[in-house]
């Protein structure tokens, strides 16, 4: 991989990074409005409008599940007060104080700084919306050499949508449009051997953010996981950290192999090991910074898709909706063509929706996935929304 590449690479997630963070902060400021946490306020005969109060927001982060504790909920303000999401409504402060002071976001008071990244970042996610509302022939999911593409589009169609809904006068102009987004990370090219610039032509691109997708403010204080490594049995989900820092819960397997595994957020996923264990984020946990789950197959044999279909198999189908707490929806997937359910935390929202191990995985969220490996699996669940709703096939017996 040449120098140019890695710089562009490494330029994209970084304009990836922070549009992530722009995301999270405006899904809240729209949250605290709706439920009016966001008001006008009186302080010593003066009215500060559009305010919330710092002690309040980290009660309403915590009833809510946003953070576990009031420690976790002041990290995450503080991220968005260093991000300029939001300040002290005098900028007294440039750590957030979990303390009767009035804070704003910079949106409401007109102080945000609206440099080029920021404003192409906008005009994308304005585009965006404008175009699932308006356009969605031209934006969907596309096949390009056996891999699927979400919230994809033919350069050219994207640009005479462009012309058209006048967002731009000219396909020149629309060309340019689509150059700076880009430059900026907010689209990308889904073809490998493509030069890093936009070409109005058959060419398929994709939105990199699914700007629709609500954000959990935990991913605010979380690395970028690491590309998950091709073994077909590496866990991705794994599940959870209680108030009480020594719990642990078990990989639950019908085996003599079954180990302890000292609990860890989903989010958490900092780096993976060859043999596919995980290693705790030390930002959100005071866990063991190594954390095993049970490498072998929960199965006590491989079953195929036709199996599952055949007219006299012996499964049923169960369709189970999972809503995420603040630290994940807790179980693992594995497997491949179709994945199987590895573990279940006893304690967590997967196993409240009567999630068991052994279930095999037939759809997310209405998407048929029993001819795809727990990487696209897990992909669809971590980028989709909060609830997800999934259709299992278990033994009759179970």
């Amino acid at each position: 991989m040449d120098t140019l590449t890695i710089a562009v690479q490494k330029r994209a997630t970084e304009l990836e990074e922070m549009a992530e963070i722009l995301t999270i902060g405006e899904q809240l400021r729209l949250r605290l409005h709706e439920e009016k946490i966001i008001k006008d306020r009186r302080h010593h005969l003066k009215t500060y409008p559009n305010c919330v109060v710092a002690k309040e927001l980290i009660d309403w982060l915590i009833d809510r599940k946003e953070a576990a504790d009031r420690e976790t909920a002041i990290k995450l303000m503080q991220k968005l007060n260093d991000s300029n999401i939001i300040h002290h409504v005098c900028d007294e402060y440039k750590e957030f104080k979990d303390a009767k002071l009035f804070y704003r976001f910079r949106k409401d008071d007109g102080t945000f700084p609206l440099d080029q990244e920021v404003k192409v970042f906008m005009r994308g996610q304005r585009l965006y919306e404008k175009i699932m509302n308006t356009g969605k022939h031209t934006l969907q999911a596309r096949d390009e050499e056996g891999v699927k593409y979400e919230r994809s589009f033919v350069a050219s169609e994207f640009v005479n949508w462009l012309v058209y809904e006048q967002e731009a006068k000219s396909r020149t102009e629309a060309d340019q449009l689509c150059r700076r987004l880009l430059e900026h990370a907010i689209i990308q090219t889904c073809h490998v051997s493509s030069k890093h610039h936009f070409v109005d032509s058959g060419l398929l691109y994709q939105f990199r953010l699914n700007f629709r997708r609500r954000r959990r403010l935990m991913e605010l204080l979380t690395e970028k996981s690491q590309t998950v490594l091709e073994s077909h049995d590496s866990p991705f989900c794994l599940r959870k950290q209680s108030h009480d820092k020594s719990t642990s819960f078990l990989s639950v397997s019908p085996s003599k192999e079954i180990k302890i595994v000292s609990a860890v957020r989903r989010s958490s996923m900092s780096s993976i090991g060859s043999s596919g264990y995980f290693s705790s984020s030390p930002t959100l946990s005071s866990s063991p910074p190594v954390v095993l789950c049970n490498p072998k197959s929960v199965l006590k044999r491989p079953v195929t898709v036709d199996e599952l279909l055949a007219p006299v198999a012996p499964y049923t189908r169960k369709t189970l909706t999972v809503v995420s707490d603040a630290v994940g929806w807790g179980f693992v997937v594995r497997g491949n063509k179709p994945c199987h359910i590895q573990a279940v935390d006893p304690s967590g929202p997967a196993a409240a929706a009567g999630m068991k191990i052994c279930q095999f995985v037939v759809s997310v969220n209405g998407l048929n996935v029993l001819h795809c490996d727990f990487r696209t699996v897990s992909n669809l669940i971590l980028t989709g929304p909060r609830t997800i709703v999934m259709e299992v096939m278990e033994e009759l017996n179970v």
